[in-house]
């Protein structure tokens, strides 16, 4: 027996060397030591790195830095990285890519200039050490952006900037600590230069050309893989990384350049990004947050008054100079106070970027033990001060967009539900994912899938059949953090049976299968359809999603004349403003000019940075000529219309059929938007009164007639 506790408490002996110990030591501390924070307002980042210095060699020495701690550390980082670039709005990085590269030069002068000038004239360092130490108060890690994230708020035009400006200072740094190491080796030739600079081109071609493509080939052959999709993701970021670091980069470029690479793939509301993101928060960027505080000496404050002094001025140069650099960023393109403190928050911490500089330096003797602790220090400090200054700034900018949008329609947009009826179990996976990307996740109503049972002597035998096999759909909403509800009904009609209850539930949105081709059964299908569509007044999408979501890069967005003026128009449009920028796909709009103002319009009102370029179409007789126009990768998008409505045209009779037989290879949806109850009649000057109608009438005989003679000319001239 006293030889068995003497074994246990071998295991207890400090430092932890069990590694099963150790990893259970590090997640009780990522567990418990934000939720005991919290009470402090202390937030959760500043808690892991505390918590790092106390068990760390510097303090109470519990665990000491090894091999499995620098893996998950280097994991942490370049996952924050990874998913910065995932996050990344690419459609606003393109419109602000001007200002992201202002403020990166912004965030690189400054902080050099100031850090040069310390360094050098006032702490009495050399040229080189001057330098080197200089570009590391220009570099800056994303440590506060899990906040931002968390918050909701990467959508700010602030973040957006803030992120891309990272990119170019970062790239900057690393540039410069190659060269000063080329130049201390006495490498630095014409020699050095071509090969960074041809290692550099290569990578990026790798990673914006053929990653894409192969990504693009692998999630839509695999597409029920979804575990696949996850192992997929993280092969590209740590190749990525890998391929970074030999092209004579840091890892964290090629992190962010991944991220950069699968945005337009992944979905912001997908399964996939949800797991990603988990994986990220949950494990390895607190073990990166803990391994920061690990390193941490706070010791060496006391230990003389160099190191404090050195530790003193580079903690006010370096802050000062991002702050100089956010100052002015905000002033240039009129930003708020807020957004400002956001931009100063999210790039005044210090971490990785800048322990890689300052050890590389030290390690090869230009830079003394001063620098090297003082540094640590600048980590702790600039890491408190950006995740105090980020939460506040982003909690205010989170309240005030909530602020912008409280009135009756944020309520409705905020209650919107969406109704899927079942008929087919096979397309319920494809529905589904279409429902996801378009839900507006602030709505606390969650997805319905709809199965009516025939009212027959089977009915209850048939309703706990069908109830089981919805329940696993259940299970995808979950991995999407998106609540799926699955109802099963009793009736005699399914389409009274469904009709009734999208009343009942009050669903602003229904999602359809396609009808089909040709044939008895898919034709009874479309009647149903039909029936469905006009049995009750809600914003209908009939959807054709044979085709993997990744390989849409372009919508095709065709819609009638008079289109703005129906109820459900705002609505509809705006879930097909969403799909886009989820798919970080641009929108093709073939319509009039009122209608196209309109959704502009709306763009700019929502936010949404998608890119729209529009077409004049109004001749729907000529539908068959958007077939040039239209490629193997577009989702085509028709806003069709139910009869007697503002924006009804003749063509919409059997518009499924026409679809069909033209675009039967593409993705395809067409939408009956909500309408005006009793609606035109009350609307003089839109109405179809009768001599409009007849006029009509007429031009279409005409139209017809015309055809058969130019169709007779044709075939005397072929004879």
């Amino acid at each position: 027996m006293q030889e068995f506790f003497s074994e246990l408490l071998a295991e207890f002996t400090l430092p932890l060397s069990n590694p099963i110990l150790v990893f259970s030591v590090i997640l009780f501390i990522i567990l418990l030591s934000p939720i005991l924070l919290q009470r402090f307002k202390i937030p959760g980042i500043i808690g892991l790195i505390i918590s790092g210095i106390i068990i760390g060699p510097y303090g109470f020495n519990i665990i000491a830095n090894n091999s499995a701690i620098e893996l998950f550390s280097t994991i942490g980082l370049l996952y924050i990285m990874f998913v910065a670039g995932l996050e990344l709005n690419l459609a606003q990085f393109k419109m602000n890519k001007y200002k992201s590269l202002t403020f990166g030069v912004f965030t690189f002068i400054f902080p050099f200039a100031i850090g040069y000038a310390l360094c050098h004239y006032v702490l009495g360092y050399g040229i080189n050490a001057s330098v080197l130490t200089a570009s590391m108060f220009a570099t800056h890690t994303l440590v506060a952006y899990p906040i931002v994230s968390k918050l909701g708020v990467t959508k700010n035009e602030a973040v957006a900037v803030t992120v891309g400006g990272t990119i170019f200072t970062d790239t900057a740094v690393l540039l410069i600590l190659a060269i000063i190491i080329g130049n201390t080796q006495g490498s630095l030739d014409q020699e050095f230069f071509i090969r960074l600079g041809i290692c550099f081109v290569l990578f990026l071609i790798i990673m914006f050309f053929l990653v894409p493509k192969v990504a693009r080939w692998f999630f839509s052959k695999l597409e029920s893989e979804k575990h696949a999709h996850f192992i997929f993701a993280l092969s590209v970021l740590f190749f990525a990384a890998f391929l970074a670091e030999i092209s004579g980069l840091e890892p964290i470029i090629g992190a962010f350049v991944a991220g950069l690479a699968l945005n337009p793939i992944i979905p912001k509301t997908s399964a996939l990004m949800n797991r990603i993101e988990f994986s990220g928060n949950a494990l390895f960027i607190p073990f990166f947050l803990i391994s920061v505080g690990m390193i941490v000496d706070v010791s060496v404050v006391v230990q003389g008054w160099g190191a404090a002094i050195v530790a003193g001025v580079l903690i006010v140069g370096a802050v000062f100079g991002k702050w100089i650099a956010a100052f002015l960023t905000q002033v240039i393109f009129r930003y708020s106070g807020t957004q400002r403190q956001l931009i100063f928050g999210l790039s005044t911490s210090h971490a990785a970027a800048t322990l890689a500089v300052i050890l590389v330096g030290y390690r090869i003797g230009i830079l003394d033990d001063n620098i090297l602790n003082g540094t640590i220090i600048l980590i702790l400090v600039s890491c408190i001060i950006a995740s105090f200054v980020t939460e506040r700034a982003a909690k205010t900018l989170a309240l005030t967009e909530e602020d912008s949008q409280i009135g009756e329609k944020a309520y409705n947009k905020f209650a919107e539900h969406i109704l899927i009826p079942v008929a087919n179990l096979a397309s319920v996976p494809k529905l589904l994912e279409f429902a996801v990307l378009i839900k507006n996740l602030k709505s606390s109503r969650p997805i319905s899938l709809l199965s009516i049972i025939q009212n027959d002597s089977n009915a209850e035998q048939n309703l706990l059949k069908t109830k089981e096999k919805l329940e696993d759909f259940i299970k995808y909403g979950a991995a999407a953090e998106v609540e799926v509800n699955a109802i099963t009904s009793i009736d005699y009609n399914v389409v009274s049976g469904i009709s009734r209850v999208s009343k009942e539930m009050m669903a602003d949105i229904l999602i359809l299968g396609w009808p089909g081709k040709a044939g008895i059964i898919n034709k009874l299908a479309g009647e149903r359809v039909n029936k469905i569509i006009y049995s009750g007044n809600k914003n209908v999408f009939v959807t054709s999603l044979e085709n993997a979501f990744v390989a849409n890069k372009r919508i095709i967005l065709v819609t009638p004349h008079l289109a703005n003026k129906e109820k459900g128009f705002k609505l509809w449009t705006e879930k097909v403003l969403k799909l886009a920028s989820e798919l970080s796909a641009q929108i093709l709009h073939f319509g009039t000019e009122e209608v196209d103002k309109s959704l502009k319009t709306l763009v700019k009102k929502n936010k949404f940075n998608v890119k729209i370029e529009f077409s004049e179409f109004s001749e729907w007789e000529d539908f068959l000529i958007l077939a040039r126009y239209i490629e193997k990768d577009d989702l085509m998008i028709v806003a069709s219309a139910r009869r007697n409505s503002f924006s009804y045209v003749p063509y919409f009779e059997n518009i499924f059929s026409k679809i069909e037989r033209y675009y039967s290879e593409y993705n395809r949806i067409v939408i009956f938007p909500q309408q005006i109850e009793g609606s035109i009649a009350q609307y003089d000057d839109l109405a179809n009164n009768p001599l409009t109608k007849g006029i009509e009438a007429i031009e279409n005989i005409g139209k017809g007639i015309g055809k058969i003679f130019v169709k007779s000319e044709e075939e005397e001239q072929n004879s």
